[in-house]
Parts: C-alpha cells; sequence; structure tokens
C-alpha cells in the first residue's frame, strides 16, 4: 500500500507555469521596494513560496516532497548562516576589544584620502584570499575600512562599493572558498585549473577597478580637503575610549593564520571570537558578561562624535538576524522553485535557442545571474546550472573550464549586487548601510562594486571572440568517458545545439 505522502507521477511544468512564481514573486517584491519604498524583502519572498508551493501541488507533488526540497537547500547552506551568526559575535567583540579601533586608528594616520579606495580593495582581496570567506572580510577588515573611509569624508557607498570589490574578488579566487571549490567541482574539473582559467577575467577586472578607484581618489572625492579637525577629532575620541595598540591586531591575524593553515572557517572565526575577548578583557577591562553581551547584542558606546557612534554601536548575533531570517526565506523559495522542477523547466526553454559556443557560455553566465536574483542563493546559482550546461559543453567538445569561469562570475561575484540574495543581504547589514532604515542611496555601491560586474561583462566578450575559451584537452575526454559522465553527442561548435540535455549523471 503506497505511503499517503508518496507522489504519484508529478508532470514537469510548462515554461508558463514554471515563471508564474517568478514573475508574481518579482511583482510583488517590486510594489513592496518601489512602490511602498518598503526594503523589507522578506514577506514578497515568502509569498513566492507559497506560490511555488501552490504550482508543486497542481503539478502533482505532495507538499511533503516539496518542503523536503526547501529545507534540503537549507540544511546545504547552515554552513553559511553560521558564519553569519560567527561575524556578528566578531564583529561585537573586536570591536569591544580594541581591534576594529584600532584598524581605523591606524588607517586614518597611514592611509591617504586619494588611495584610500584603491588600498581598501587590495586589502580586502588579501584578506579574502587568505580567509576564503567574503563574508567574514566583510565583516571584520570592511568595518573598520567604512569608519576610516567616514573620517576621509568619503560617501559610504564608495567605500563599500571598493569593500565589497576586494572581499568578493578575493572570495572567487582563494582555493579555501566553498564556491571556488563548489564550481569545478559540479562541473568535474579540479580547482587549481579553474582558479587558473579564471585569471584572464579576474586580472583585467581588478586591474579595472583599480584605476577607476585611483582616479576617483584624485577627481571625484573631494580627499584633498578631507577635514583633518574631524580626523584629529576621531583619532582622540578612540583614543579617550579605548587602548589603541598594535597587539590588539593579534585577533586578526590569528584568524588569517589558521586560515592559512586550512582550518575550517567556522573553527577560525570563533577562534577569533575568543582571542578578541581575551585582548578585551587584558586591554579594555571588559567583564565577562558585558563580553556575553557584546557577542549576542553588540557593542554600544557613547562617544560624542556621530560618525564614531554610529560605526562602533553594532555587532552581536541578532544584529545578523534580519539578514539570517531573509537569507532563510530565499533559500527556501528556491528549494522550492528546484524541487518543483520550476528552474530546470526554465533552463531547458532557454537551451533550446542555443546554437553556438558563444550562445551556451552566454546562456550560462546569464543563468548564474538569473538564479541569483530570483532564488537569492549563490549556491544554487552555481550548482543548478553547472549540473544542466556541463553535457552540452561535453558534446561540443569545450572544456568544462569555461563553465566553472561563467557561474563562478554569475554566481560569487553578483550575489552582493543583489540586495535581497544572501550575498547582498550581508553586505547591507555588516557594513551598516542602513537600507532597511530608508538609506536607499547607499545602493549604490551596487554600480560601485566594479570588479564584481566587470569580470562577467569580459567574460561575455570572451564568449563572443573565443578568446580564453579552451577546448577539451584529450585527457579531459578520456576522463568524460572513464566516468561515464552525460554528454549532448553529435554536436560541434559550429552545429546547432539541441534543446534537450542528456540525462544528469547525479
Amino acid at each position: 500500500m503506497a505511503e499517503p505522502t508518496q507522489m504519484r507521477d508529478p508532470r514537469q511544468p510548462s515554461l508558463l507555469l514554471a515563471l508564474t512564481p517568478v514573475v508574481l514573486t518579482l511583482i510583488v517584491l517590486g510594489v513592496q521596494l518601489f512602490y511602498f519604498g518598503d526594503f523589507t524583502p522578506h514577506i514578497p519572498l515568502a509569498i513566492g513560496l507559497a506560490i511555488t508551493g501552490l504550482v508543486g501541488i497542481r503539478l502533482g507533488f505532495k507538499w511533503k516532497h516539496i518542503e523536503e526540497g526547501v529545507f534540503h537547500v537549507i540544511h546545504v547552506s547552515l554552513p553559511s548562516v553560521s558564519v553569519l551568526i560567527c561575524v556578528g559575535m566578531i564583529i561585537g567583540v573586536w570591536i569591544a576589544s580594541g581591534t576594529v579601533p584600532t584598524l581605523i586608528y591606524y588607517g586614518l594616520i597611514l592611509l591617504s584620502p586619494q588611495i584610500f579606495l584603491a588600498a581598501a580593495m587590495i586589502l580586502c582581496s588579501v584578506v579574502s584570499v587568505s580567509l576564503g570567506t567574503s563574508w567574514g572580510t566583510v565583516g571584520t577588515v570592511g568595518l573598520a575600512l567604512m569608519g576610516i573611509g567616514a573620517g576621509f569624508d568619503i560617501p559610504v557607498y564608495w567605500t563599500a562599493g571598493a569593500v565589497v570589490s576586494g572581499a568578493f574578488f578575493g572570495d572567487k579566487v582563494s582555493p579555501l572558498s566553498d564556491t571556488t571549490n563548489l564550481a569545478p567541482a559540479v562541473t568535474g574539473t579540479d580547482v587549481f585549473s579553474h582558479i587558473k582559467n579564471m585569471m584572464p577575467t579576474t586580472i583585467p577586472a581588478m586591474l579595472i577597478a583599480f584605476t577607476i578607484y585611483l582616479i576617483a581618489g584624485f577627481t571625484l572625492i573631494d580627499g584633498g580637503n578631507a577635514s583633518f579637525e574631524k580626523i584629529n577629532a576621531i583619532t582622540a575620541s578612540l583614543q579617550a575610549n579605548f587602548t589603541i595598540s598594535a597587539w590588539l591586531l593579534l585577533p586578526a591575524a590569528l584568524v588569517i593564520v589558521l586560515a592559512v593553515k586550512r582550518m575550517p572557517p567556522i573553527p577560525s572565526l570563533f577562534a577569533g571570537v575568543l582571542a578578541g575577548a581575551v585582548a578585551a578583557m587584558l586591554a579594555q577591562g571588559s567583564g565577562l558578561h558585558e563580553l556575553l553581551t557584546f557577542a549576542n547584542s553588540g557593542y554600544s558606546i557613547e562617544t560624542g562624535i556621530a560618525t564614531i557612534d554610529s560605526l562602533l554601536n553594532r555587532g552581536g548575533i541578532q544584529s545578523m538576524m534580519w539578514t539570517i531570517s531573509l537569507v532563510l526565506i530565499a533559500l527556501g523559495f528556491g528549494g522550492a522553485l528546484e524541487r518543483t522542477g520550476c528552474l530546470e523547466a526554465i533552463i531547458r526553454a532557454i537551451m533550446t535557442k542555443i546554437r553556438t559556443f558563444k550562445g551556451v557560455q552566454t546562456a550560462a553566465v546569464c543563468t548564474s545571474i538569473s538564479t541569483n536574483l530570483v532564488a537569492g542563493d549563490p549556491y544554487l546559482s552555481i550548482a543548478l546550472p553547472g549540473r544542466m550546461y556541463a553535457p552540452i559543453y561535453r558534446g561540443m567538445k569545450y572544456s568544462t573550464l569555461n563553465l566553472s569561469r561563467a557561474i563562478e562570475e554569475g554566481g560569487t561575484l553578483i550575489s552582493p549586487l543583489i540586495p535581497w540574495n544572501a550575498g547582498g543581504a550581508f553586505v547591507i547589514s555588516a557594513l551598516g548601510l542602513g537600507v532597511a532604515e530608508g538609506n536607499i542611496e547607499n545602493l549604490l555601491y551596487i554600480p560601485l562594486a566594479f570588479a564584481c560586474w566587470v569580470s562577467p561583462v569580459i567574460g561575455l566578450i570572451y564568449a563572443q571572440t573565443g578568446l580564453f575559451s579552451p577546448r577539451a584537452s584529450e585527457e579531459e575526454q578520456r576522463t568524460w568517458k572513464e566516468q561515464g559522465e552525460a554528454v549532448a553527442t553529435n554536436l560541434d561548435v559550429d552545429e546547432p545545439v539541441p534543446g534537450k540535455l542528456a540525462p544528469n549523471p547525479g
């Protein structure tokens, strides 16, 4: 006898039905954001989840199986939620310990306003490569850089754009990063070949962004007239309220060392919390109960200087709950779309229009971006297109390194540029952009995060010209045969690509 919750041959959705929950959700989201002016995308995404559930039931799915799809994607992304929790604790404790104030103090003294944006991008890149986590970089070094930028009277969105460019680009090429390992894993390549193949887009994009930030520092931003009185007031206030010492940078150095030694990110970040707590006790005289409060609810101080207070009154696990709740709802929505076959139906419809390698490469980048936009999950935006498009590349005898680069750039780099995406929500929360409180102008960090969107553009140019688009080597083709990986057969770069994909190998 069949189980009550057993599915009875659920149908594949038509393109129109698959698009229904996506389009309706974007409409509700647009009304919430642009008509009501309320930047809380939680409820529109929850409504989208409900609509997807109704579509799934119409297709013959039982709710239990839709629910399993929702919770599966959430479960896969729980390590990222754990990173959010650790970063929240680090922010509160590192401010209390004097680590963040010390970074701000020395940054204001040692850096000049003209080179600040370019230096901020490079610093975040180096730290992110070392840590293997863009989120950890944004929540620690990025927060300190926001304070330095405020001291130089640089607009918040310019500083945030430089921080995001560096942090997510470092994450993209770090062998310690989860997304950098996920992209080659789902496409059947190895991580170091994947990183090497991203250099033709990574290096030009970073050089372009670096040049723009330098030009902005010397022309667009009035750094030369930055108020020395304001800088002196900030540094004096930091000295008055914190012990400032170079050894207080040890908690940050510890996290970087642990990451370089390939310790997992969560234990490394938590070690940073403990080291910060010890530093707070020894250097600032904080008590145990105070530290527990800082880790949970964030740091609080009144210095009399609005810039310092707005920057340092933050952190703690609770400060991340807005982001965590948004991430969980967005992940649930993406999981429901995947389980009901809606995302797959949309991708397959796209595949029917593809006829050449340049079309496949362009579609892979755009599909990854679109999945990021709709599902709100950078992991799903890498994993789903990676699985779906890999047989096409094999059939065309093009290396799947082209695919891994496309989905890495459309997934990892675009994630922080979508406010309701997990990456974008974290950036807005960790950097204190105040978008939820009505500071919508701070969303200008999105176009100013040059490296993040220039890289996919360069990749699309390569796709159209054939530059840096390697064919599959004989060894790679032999590996495909030995591993029995699915191939869309009888294809060539000059021949039409059929819309129907070969079965997914796993």
